[in-house]
């Protein structure tokens, strides 16, 4: 009789989850526009977990298992001056974005995964250095998410700049679903802001509270490996893994709760029922959500005149289906869903570079960019 009510609460589930908007789609589909080309820039990378395009056309790469390469004109060029990085499960160097002044103070800013601290293993860092040739001078580390955990997954660690050139990162709940994301005065499956330097602002949501971790900007979030500023609205927008079922796109609000895992639109990898709720009062509902999960990492709106068909259009890379996925939306809705390309690997990142072109990282391989035809 148990086995038979589990089995009955997993259909339910998933039914419900098909139930909602949107139900389980729209359907990914070939793209209607096809005229671009996919073009190898870079080999020879393991997993490009960061990529950051410099005005120069040159690239900041990160290797997960630790380096931080530049590459320019055909050159790969190791970047002296890191952190010590501890590369462990889905842990090691992991974000690279540079400050909105780059041209001007040659700021880089990377997430990691450090053991300093309390505890045993690591947590996500953040920190940032001048680039001065070949090297990171001045390392600093602006944020450091305690105490260490031994786990080995959900280190978030996407970091984006708003409009206003506040800093925003992600740090997922390092599995500990049930402690950290719900619990303001923990680190882990939350969305922070800072001011450049590592100041918290007194205007973050949690800044007066008594106890609580006051660089938080929203919580409840599981594992958010895509962040982006929208460049119409000045949000900053996340994608998040869900577990089996229930990906996330989220608009991160200050002082808001997603959910984790109170909430979700997935089950338990063992198809057991994570929870039977998908809304409760005062958490907020995901702007869209994958079922089944596509894994969800790198994120980047198209706002470039070298694809006018895809004005306005989300990419998402998906490392469970090894593809670039492109999402239309309509009246505030996902509307289509297509696959720029797949097969490739799987896709860690997406940028749109100053030139307007969108770069990508895949596992295994290097850095593709996509070119339309003609230019």
């Amino acid at each position: 009789m148990k086995s038979l009510l589990v089995t009955f609460l997993v259909i339910s589930s998933i039914m419900t989850c098909m139930g909602q908007t949107p139900p389980n789609g729209p359907e990914v589909t070939d793209p209607e526009w096809k005229a671009y080309d996919v073009e190898t820039v870079v080999e020879g990378f393991n997993i490009p977990w960061g990529l950051a395009v410099l005005s120069d056309g040159s690239m900041l790469i990160t290797e997960k298992s630790g380096e931080l390469v530049h590459f320019k004109n055909g050159q790969k060029t190791k970047i002296e001056g890191l952190p010590e990085i501890t590369a462990k499960g889905q842990g090691g160097l992991l974000d690279v974005v540079l400050h909105p002044n780059f041209n001007n103070n040659k700021l880089v800013y990377i997430a990691y995964a450090s053991s300093r601290g309390t505890g045993k293993g690591s947590n996500t860092a953040i920190g940032r250095g001048k680039l001065l040739g070949n090297q990171l001078v001045n390392f600093e580390r602006l944020y450091k998410a305690s105490p260490n955990s031994e786990a080995g997954q959900h280190f978030g660690a996407r970091i984006a700049f708003d409009k206003d050139g506040f800093l925003y990162f992600s740090i997922g709940e390092r599995g500990a679903k049930f402690e950290n994301p719900q619990d303001i005065t923990r680190d882990g499956g939350k969305v922070y802001r800072l001011y450049d330097d590592g100041r918290v602002p007194e205007d973050n949501p949690f800044y007066n509270e008594s106890g609580a971790k006051k660089a938080i900007y929203s919580y409840g979030h599981r594992n958010p490996q895509g962040m982006l500023l929208h460049p119409k609205t000045g949000e900053i927008w996340v994608n998040e893994h869900g577990p089996k079922g229930g990906d996330e796109i989220n608009i991160v609000k200050k002082g808001a709760n997603f959910g984790w895992a109170e909430i979700t639109y997935g089950i338990n990898y063992d198809d057991t029922i994570l929870s039977e709720d998908t809304a409760k009062p005062g958490m907020e509902q995901p702007f869209y959500y994958w079922v089944p999960s596509i894994a969800p990492s790198g994120f980047a709106y198209i706002n470039s005149n070298q694809y006018p068909a895809w004005e306005g259009d989300l990419l998402v890379g998906s490392l469970k289906f090894g593809r670039l996925e492109k999402l239309t939306i309509n009246n505030n809705k996902v509307t289509k869903r297509e696959k720029v390309f797949e097969g490739l690997g799987r896709v860690r990142n997406v940028v749109i570079g100053p030139d307007g072109m969108i770069y990508a990282g895949i596992d295994g391989k290097g850095i593709v960019k996509i070119v339309p035809k003609g230019k």
